[in-house]
């Protein structure tokens, strides 16, 4: 399939599930991760757009998207705190 496809169904699912909602709680709870892990993969796109000229790249993948969304700036600074610290 093309990426355009899988885009859209995956932003018509979550239009879907936010204005519609899921009747049953398991669904809203696994909703609500999907959408962290989204905002967390954004927010690693943003530190990595404005980061390069400072040096700063941290990987997007399902485990930093995780870590930055569940935790949000917290969990952004310290990645880039262990990439400094542990990967230099």
């Amino acid at each position: 399939m093309e990426p355009v496809v899988i885009f859209s169904i995956v932003g018509a699912a979550i239009l879907l599930l936010l204005f519609v909602g899921a009747p049953v709680k398991p669904l809203q709870w696994i909703g609500r991760l999907f959408i962290k892990v989204i905002v967390g993969a954004i927010l690693l796109f943003l530190l990595n757009a404005f980061g390069t000229n400072l040096g700063l790249h941290i990987p997007i993948n399902l485990v930093t998207s995780t870590i930055t969304g569940l935790l949000g700036i917290p969990g952004l600074a310290a990645l880039v705190i262990i990439k400094h610290v542990i990967f230099l």
